[in-house]
């Protein structure tokens, strides 16, 4: 089987633009989560029960600011959707970091594009559908279509650089991004292609998806009035996760190709695993079993022990089952199968406290936030862990981040549906 390593890193996050400046904003331990309590039209934000998101920065003229001129052309902007927009920004980051610009034909034949969504452009469906029923038929954009499509984004990227390896998109609810990546690493393998670019992306800052999932009772609606203290991963207050929006992409490359050109390698894409809970549609099994299995078949298919796991990025989204579920799934794992003796030993850590819950591109960034652990040695925080409520007493790495030495980081994400996936990275050797 063929190796897949990493070779490039772009993202778009509530920290900021660039991958690099998001994750030392990360470590400083900043937040970027904001209220949204003020937005236009004020009726429809203030009546819902929660009015906090991870905001790309956009008013600011420093770095780190959204300015889609930075990107785009006037036309590109009219024609794509918020986040393809993202999507293909942080594309260029990610080819940019990885000097990868092919121009042969066979070159851009072996490169392929794997980056999804989980619910993409909800903007321009609900006010196209109040235009239709309100004035009919023209006015409906002809653009509406190819705007909504959630593999359009793969399909702007690939049009913009001409590859013509494989096109693919998953759309699986907040596992999206870890799917995208462990597809995309698969095309290697199994020399579809020899370069990928993968990730996910999500812009669906809307009062209709705060009323959907706040309905549910998903969402955290205690901290309204302390933006930056609403998402608590592990952390007894938590109630809820906090939607965000962004992009994250890497550049995966079959090993030899990779030495060959001589390309910088942040780390190995060792393992990936995936698994259904066959459970329930919003809620994952108490006892964790879905996520231990995807763990354990990403460990199975990596070659490695669990304790030689140095650092996990957890799911943990701030919901009250959902951080206990994965907590025990982690234990069953790190600790009753050839893993750890001390509970103590297992580092873990919640960076959705920072960035609040990316949707789609949530498994991306943080797949590219352990990468970063392996190159940096160090463990990322998890913010607003004052008082941790999950049985096992793992390193959370609560408020700072901690310096240790990282040469295998397991990065979790699950989804509705019980849809779950892990990819296990490892220091390039």
């Amino acid at each position: 089987m063929r190796r897949v390593v990493i070779t490039g890193l772009g993202a778009i996050t509530p920290l900021g633009v660039g991958a690099r400046h998001s994750w030392s904003r990360l470590i400083a331990g900043h937040s970027g989560i904001v209220s949204i309590a003020g937005f236009k039209p004020e009726k429809k934000w203030r009546e819902l029960t929660s009015t906090v998101a991870g905001i790309v920065p956009k008013s600011g003229t420093g770095e780190g600011q959204w300015r889609p001129d930075d990107w785009l052309s006037a036309t590109d902007q009219r024609r794509m959707s918020a986040f393809t927009q993202y999507a293909v920004a942080a594309t260029e980051m990610a080819l940019a970091d990885a000097a990868w610009k092919p121009k042969k034909q066979e070159a851009l034949e072996s490169t392929g594009v794997c980056l999804g969504s989980g619910i993409g452009n909800l903007d321009d469906i609900y006010a196209t559908s109040l235009a239709y029923e309100q004035d009919g038929y023209k006015k409906v954009s002809p653009l509406f279509v190819p705007k909504i499509l959630i593999n359009m984004a793969a399909g702007h990227i690939a049009m913009r650089y001409g590859f013509q390896g494989p096109n693919h998109t998953a759309t699986t609810a907040c596992t999206t991004g870890a799917h995208s990546i462990g597809d995309a690493s698969r095309f290697i393998a199994f020399g579809d292609a020899d370069v990928m670019v993968a990730g996910g992306a999500e812009s669906c800052i809307h009062p209709l998806t705060f009323a959907g999932f706040g309905r549910s009772r998903s969402l955290s609606t205690a901290f309204n009035d302390d933006p930056s203290s609403s998402c608590r991963p592990f952390d007894r207050q938590r109630n809820g996760f906090v939607v965000s929006e962004g992009a994250a992409v890497v550049i995966l490359e079959e090993l030899e190709h990779a030495k060959a050109r001589g390309a910088r390698i942040y780390a190995e894409l060792k393992g990936y695993g995936s698994s259904g809970d066959a459970y329930h549609m919003t809620a994952p099994r108490e006892d964790g079993s879905g996520a231990y299995l995807s763990m354990k078949k990403a460990l199975k298919h990596a070659g490695i022990k669990p304790r030689q796991v140095d650092y996990i990025n957890a799911h943990a989204t701030s919901t009250l089952v959902g951080d206990i579920a994965e907590a025990h799934a982690i234990r069953s794992l790190m600790i009753g199968e050839e893993g750890y003796s001390n509970e103590s030993h297992v580092a873990v850590s919640g960076t959705k406290g920072s960035v609040g819950h990316l949707l789609g591109a949530a498994g991306a960034i943080e797949a590219i936030f352990s990468i970063l652990a392996i190159t940096e040695n160090i463990l990322p925080p998890t913010l607003n862990l004052i008082e941790p409520d999950v049985e096992p007493k793992f390193n959370l790495v609560p408020l700072k981040a901690q310096e240790k030495k990282v040469d295998v980081a397991l990065s979790n994400s699950f989804g509705f549906g019980g849809t779950n996936a892990t990819l296990v990275f490892s220091r390039f050797k």
